[in-house]
Order: C-alpha cells, then structure tokens, then sequence
C-alpha cells in the first residue's frame, strides 16, 4: 500500500474519452491515446490494499488486484504485469471490454467511488507490450497428447494457450475466416481495436498453438473424425443462436438479427466490404434490446450517419445509485450507466423519441408496419410495467426503415451438426450438459464458455477456458498443475 491516504486524498478519473465529434468519424477506440498512463499511477494509490479484498471474490479470474495496484502505484511495470498474467491470459481485452464486477466489489464503493481496476488493467497489458513483458512461453518439453479446441472465441484461446503452455500439442478450429470470435466480428473496433487480438494470436502462434480457421466443424470436418484424431475435444462455440421477436411484420426486409449486422460493419474495418449491404446510412434504425449488443449496434449506426438511432429497453429506467435492498455491495447492481455510444447518441440527439440518450425505457414492441414493397417502415410499441404487461393509452410509432433485433443468445447453434454427431445431451435452456470435471455426456469432449453456461461476460469466458484447461490436462495426464479458477457451476455474486 504505497499510500495509505490515497483513496481519501485523490478522487476517482477515469480514462478520458476523445471528443464526442471527433470520435464519430472514424473507428478508432473511444480514449484519448495515451492519456492513461499519467494518471494511473495515482489512481492505483486509491486501492486500500483491505484485509478482506471482496475483488477477487467479485472477479471469476480471482485477479490478484490490490497487488497490482500496489505495484503500479510504484511504477514497477514488470512485477505488475508478472502479476497480473498469472490470473489471466488476456487482460487487454477485459480492460477494455470487461464490465469491471471487480468495481461493484471494491470495498472502497461502499460508499465512495470504486477505485478504476478496469483502466488500470489495460494500462498494465499495454504496457506489458510496449515494455517487452509479455513474450511467448512455449513449453520445455511437449506430453504427446493432442487437443482440438472448437471455437477461438476469449475461452477457446485461453484454454488452447493454458493446454499448448501445459506441453499438448493443441490445434484450434475456427468457423470464420479470421480467429476471435465474437471478439472479431461482434465487437466492434471503437470498443476495442483487433491489432490487440492480433498481438495475442501471434504469441500463441509462437508458443506452438496451431490454427485452422474456415473449419466449420460437423461441415468441413466431421466431429466424430476430430474425437478420432485427438485425445481430447474441448468445445467453445459459443452462445450464437439468437432469440427472436415472433411479432406480426417480422418477416418484413429491412429487419435484421444484430449479429448479422455487426460483422459487416467489422468486415468493412478489416478491408473485405468498401461499405456494408445492411447499413444504417441515412436511415431510421430502432434497436430492440437494452443490453451490450445494442449498444455496440448504436455506436455502429451512429458512425454510419443514420438519420435518427433509438434503443429500446424493456425494463425500466434504473438509478442512479445502487439500491441498497435489492441488490447490497459487492454484487454487481443494475444502475444507469453511459457507454460510450449512449454518450454519442445523446450529444448528437439521435433519438428525438427519447428522454435520456438514445433509450425508451419500460417499451416493449407490438408489432412492425411495412410500405408497398415489403419493406419496414415502422415499429409500433407500447409501454409496460414491471411485470412487462402494456399501460392503456401508452402506445406509439416510431419511424423505422432498419430494426436490429439485440435480444441476447439462447445456446449454441446447432445448424453444423456438431452437437448432433457427437450425440451431446443439452440442457432444457439449450445449452451443452456437463459434469463437475466440464465432461460433456461423451468422454473426452469437453464443453467450456457459453456454449455450456450461457451467454456471459468475457472475463467468465476467460476464467471457463483457464478452467477446463486444467480438466483436460488433468483427464490427460492424471493430474494437473494449471489453475482453475472456477467450477462448471459457479455463478456471480447475487442476493
């Protein structure tokens, strides 16, 4: 604890964002470049180094924060990074895409602004790179053994780089024509830019991790022929099947799932599209769903100069501040927060329907109208209790010649016939059954992420695929020295 007064002497500053118009026209990440490090070091006095850190407890990775912070707070980089990759394998991308459970956790935000975990992460994995600190870590000596790993999303890389580091020899398929996953094509650049994704896989390149991308599992390469091949079979596909909105006009041109949207407009940032085929460009675009996704769908459509952008939430608008009855620290509450993109959309006005930012809060859409061609042109809605039952009288219009459909995901998809020719049993919800080890209902195949828990956060995709690393070097070997830093069964910290 490098200073024992930090957190009643230095208020809370986050990393500045660039400004709202100058951001908008181009793709580049939100934050002003460089503007980090200067105020990191004081930031991290802020930690109380407290007996009972309840941090770790609120992070699955079990990151060892007040740690790093005290390291940081005394500009010792190398310590710091040491220790901040000894729980995770990735933490530029959960410094920056990370909801930060770690701050509803401090123990500083009983009743104070928690200290900035999130920021100084990301400032301690750039560093590491600008430093030289983060190179490859090949094995001594490989076991023989060999590892599919299906997916490269945050879990398959964290565990193909835990098992090719463990010394298997570890080959991951991947469906799209580029590795990362959601991380690829679902976020977008100006949350996080892929030369940080490109960074990691050429270190896992150089550790021995073997790729094969355009590999559609159950398609291209049958799954009974992968659990031939290798000793193991960890699958981490991912939660891709989307839910959808069965209204009446839904069948109407123009309505789009939001990941069939977000990909095109990454396709254009990595050079394959001049422009996207389903662009919001001058257009009305309402986004059906309050969460993350919608959210990167409307920084996507306000870069792409829409002519109006309004999110629908059906819950109702939450405070300020934590309700300390329903949900008392350190679980992680449901309060008004400003991304970045609800930052933009509302400095820009692009919901002129909308009271605060971008979002009408408690609407739940009826059904959608169309012109003579097939083509949306309105989304009727109305408002709802809590219960989501409609209020009299509340009903309205809204203009809409693009909708994108941001509902979350229900399980993975099983189009491939992956989970079909292996003869996995699913859950009821639709997710991939498990045991405690993460064994599917087939020996040797393994299932991690959310394709067996659910859509989750990404610091819970790293944690599954750390964890079920240490299962199958266990399954393969008898025994296993990596960490496991969660159980299959582990949930967030809830009332």
């Amino acid at each position: 604890m490098a200073d024992p007064k930090g957190f009643m002497t230095t208020p809370r500053q986050d990393w500045p964002r660039r400004p709202v118009e100058e951001r908008v026209r181009d793709w580049n990440e939100v934050y002003v470049p460089g503007a980090l490090l200067p105020i990191v070091n004081r930031q991290a006095d802020r930690c109380m180094d407290c007996g009972v850190p309840f941090c770790h407890d609120a992070c699955p990775l079990g990151n060892l924060i007040p740690e790093w912070n005290d390291l940081v707070s005394r500009d010792d980089w190398r310590q710091a990074a040491d220790r901040l990759h000894a729980t995770n394998n990735f933490p530029e991308f959960t410094g920056r895409l990370c909801p930060a459970p770690c701050e509803a956790g401090c123990v500083l935000a009983i009743n104070q602004p928690a200290v900035t975990i999130k920021n100084v992460e990301a400032a301690i994995a750039d560093r590491a790179w600008e430093l030289g600190l983060a190179p490859p870590r090949p094995p001594e000596r490989l076991s023989g053994r060999t590892v599919a790993v299906v997916g490269s999303g945050p879990t398959g890389l964290a565990a193909a780089q835990q098992l090719t580091r463990a010394g298997h020899t570890v080959a991951v398929y991947e469906r799209d024509d580029r590795l990362g996953g959601l991380m690829r094509y679902g976020i977008p650049e100006f949350k996080m830019e892929k030369h940080h994704l490109e960074r990691r896989i050429e270190q896992m390149r150089a550790e021995g991790t073997k790729f094969r991308t355009s590999m559609v599992v159950g398609r291209d390469v049958g799954a009974s022929e992968l659990r031939t091949r290798y000793d193991a079979v960890v699958i981490a596909t991912g939660a891709t099947a989307w839910r959808e909105l069965p209204v009446p006009g839904r069948e109407l041109d123009g309505i789009h799932q939001a990941m069939e949207y977000l990909p095109l407009a990454n396709r254009v940032c990595e050079g394959d599209l001049e422009s996207s085929p389903v662009s919001a460009a001058g257009k009305h675009v309402v986004i059906v769903g309050g969460g993350d996704t919608g959210a990167d769908c409307l920084g996507t459509a306000v870069r792409q100069r829409a002519a109006s952008v309004t999110q629908l939430d059906i819950y109702a608008q939450p405070g300020t501040e934590r309700d300390e009855d329903a949900e008392p620290w350190p679980t992680y509450p449901k309060i008004y927060r400003l991304s970045a993109a609800h930052e933009e959309a509302r400095e820009l006005r692009t919901a002129p329907a909308a009271r605060a930012d971008a979002r009408l809060f408690a609407a739940s859409t009826l059904r959608f109208t169309g012109d003579g061609g097939g083509h949306v042109r309105s989304l009727h809605l109305v408002e709802v209790d809590a219960a989501r039952r409609p209020l009299p009288g509340t009903g309205r219009t809204l203009p809409a010649d693009l909708v994108l459909l941001a509902l979350g995901f229900s399980g993975p998809d099983r189009g491939d016939g992956l989970i079909d020719q292996l003869g996995l049993q699913m859950e009821p919800r639709g997710t991939i059954r498990r045991d405690a080890g993460f064994v599917t209902s087939v020996p040797g195949v393994f299932a991690a992420g959310d394709a067996a828990r659910g859509q989750s956060l990404i610091v819970w995709a790293i944690a599954e695929g750390r964890a079920v690393a240490a299962a199958v070097d266990r399954h393969l070997t008898g025994s296993s020295q990596l960490p496991a830093p969660i159980g299959p069964f582990d949930r967030p910290m809830m009332v």
